[in-house]
């Protein structure tokens, strides 16, 4: 049975509240008690719903993680999604504490996507537990969108999930969380301030260079796939997989490569070359590193094939988080909706690899793509 997408949840049920009547903002309890008073009636579940609608025809292929309550685990039960509950909010009325918690715990499990309603301070709570580790989406349901990471609609964010879900090709980009002092606002004044990035799934698009017809150009690509990755280099040892697109990486570092083997480079300079598992293990023990690979054959493998010396030992020595795949969409898109393959020799970490990974395309430019384990699912 395939793996099921995991799905993270958080709804915050005041988001929004504020709006209708003119108050200029949901933050703090004072304002919220005032819209209650008003006649204020809470949407944010309301608008997770539209997204959650999108999905519903999909739930056999999703299981959500999710806050207790109203902050997304009534709401997804209802719609009939499979749910695990993962945290339980400390305060009624829920608080942005809520919201980070849940978040942190998401974290933990490693969610496919987080997806959330709220407005800006919501993003804000988001942004500083998750910050750039995993894939986020917002449901817009505050009274203050001025951050990008959310769909233009509540149901635009499902579609996008919806293709996420389906296996398609998604760009990941970088987007601003930004919010403005509601006090100040309330005066006449709009002041936005920038509180960091997320990674927001979006429809695919083209960016980069193209030939007549819209065809890729892949020796520009993998030029701007070098450039990206070499842009990010710093001070870690960097193990070059087999590959002619690592060899591009390679190429402009103006270094040689071992088209068939593993090289180790630190500072842009190769530090030793066609290393097998026993020494790269010894090499890379106790350091901060990055692993740079790209599918191998027709099939998509990743990790299993043309690469063996990059053991079970090595790669948890690395650390998912520290695999950086790299291919063109061409390439991605030839594999006719086919998952990345890994086939380590250790069932355990085939698991632990299996899921949504971003994979770098071009210059700042990255699509999440599904690996999968055949048979280890």
């Amino acid at each position: 049975m395939p793996k099921r997408f995991k799905l993270g949840l958080i709804i915050n049920p005041w988001a929004g509240i504020g709006g209708a009547f003119a108050l200029k903002g949901s933050d703090g309890e004072p304002i919220r008690q005032q819209a209650l008073q008003m006649g204020a009636i809470p949407q944010a579940n309301n608008r997770m719903k539209q997204a959650l609608e999108v999905l519903q025809s999909l739930s056999d292929q999703i299981e959500v993680i999710s806050a207790d309550g109203d902050m997304g685990a009534d709401l997804a039960r209802q719609m009939g999604f499979k749910v695990r509950v993962i945290y339980a909010p400390q305060h009624q009325p829920t608080e942005a504490i809520d919201s980070e918690n849940a978040a942190q715990l998401m974290l933990n499990e490693k969610v496919d996507l987080l997806l959330f309603a709220g407005g800006d301070g919501t993003a804000r709570n988001i942004c500083h537990v998750v910050g750039e580790q995993i894939p986020v989406l917002g449901v817009p349901a505050g009274c203050k969108i001025h951050s990008g990471v959310y769909g233009v609609t509540p149901r635009a964010s499902g579609m996008v999930v919806e293709k996420l879900v389906k296996g398609e090709l998604v760009s990941l980009q970088h987007a601003d969380v930004k919010d403005i002092d509601e006090n100040l606002f309330r005066q006449g004044k709009v002041m936005a301030k920038h509180y960091g990035e997320m990674q927001v799934p979006a429809e695919l698009q083209y960016v980069q260079a193209t030939k007549m017809g819209g065809r890729e150009s892949e020796e520009l690509v993998l030029n701007d796939i070098a450039a990206y990755l070499i842009e990010d280099m710093q001070d870690e040892l960097y193990v070059m997989g087999s590959g002619s697109t690592v060899a591009s990486v390679m190429e402009e570092l103006g270094l040689e490569n071992t088209l068939l083997g593993i090289d180790l480079i630190q500072h842009q300079q190769l530090c030793q070359s066609d290393l097998n598992a026993s020494s790269l293990l010894s090499a890379i023990q106790g350091q901060d590193c990055r692993l740079v690979i790209t599918p191998i054959g027709g099939q998509g493998h990743i990790l299993g094939r043309g690469n063996q010396q990059l053991s079970p030992a090595v790669i948890r020595a690395i650390g998912k988080s520290h695999i950086r795949i790299i291919a063109t969409k061409a390439k991605l898109q030839a594999l006719n909706g086919r998952p990345l393959l890994v086939d380590t020799g250790d069932r355990t970490l085939d698991a632990e690899l299996c899921g949504l990974m971003p994979v770098i395309t071009g210059y700042r430019d990255q699509v999440l793509y599904p690996v999968a384990s055949p048979g280890n699912e």
